[in-house]
């Protein structure tokens, strides 16, 4: 669910908990990402963001090591466990995206769009109602930021 600017406190943290993360604000977007770098960061054949306002989020003790094996792409782990913990994408400015499986509140966050639907895992089978960009989703999650189309 997009954010309305009301205060809300999100929280989650990596699998060995060495790692806490909170959010002052609800995400402004909640999205499928079926692109092959995605679902080989998070080991999932499905994996879902959440999409924060960059200053809205921070780590304890801190991100831990970053990443960068596409162009553009930041990604931070875990210094413990390896754990994903958070993505930034240049075409994206001002915007995190966190596994939402790393959040306490993911059940009620649920995606809102499913973004490079073109490389979906063929066995997959989908009947939900979401948007469904055959690639790149840029423009809706620059959209779901006030942004323009990036």
């Amino acid at each position: 669910m997009p954010s309305d600017g009301q205060a809300a406190t999100i929280t989650g943290r990596c699998y060995c908990g060495a790692t806490t993360l909170a959010a002052t604000a609800a995400p402004k977007i909640v999205t499928y990402c079926h692109c092959s770098d995605c679902k080989r960061w998070t080991g999932a054949p499905l994996p879902a963001f959440a999409g924060f306002a960059d200053e809205d989020v921070t780590f304890a003790p801190a991100r831990g090591p970053k990443l960068s094996v596409m162009p553009g792409v930041d990604r931070w782990f875990c210094r413990t466990c390896g754990s994903p913990l958070a993505a930034r994408f240049e075409y994206l400015p001002g915007q995190i995206y966190l596994p939402l499986g790393l959040l306490d509140q993911a059940d009620a966050l649920p995606p809102q769009a499913h973004a490079h639907f073109g490389a979906r895992t063929p066995w997959l089978h989908f009947d939900d109602d979401t948007a469904k960009d055959v690639g790149s989703a840029r423009d809706r999650l620059n959209a779901g930021f006030g942004g323009d189309d990036g």
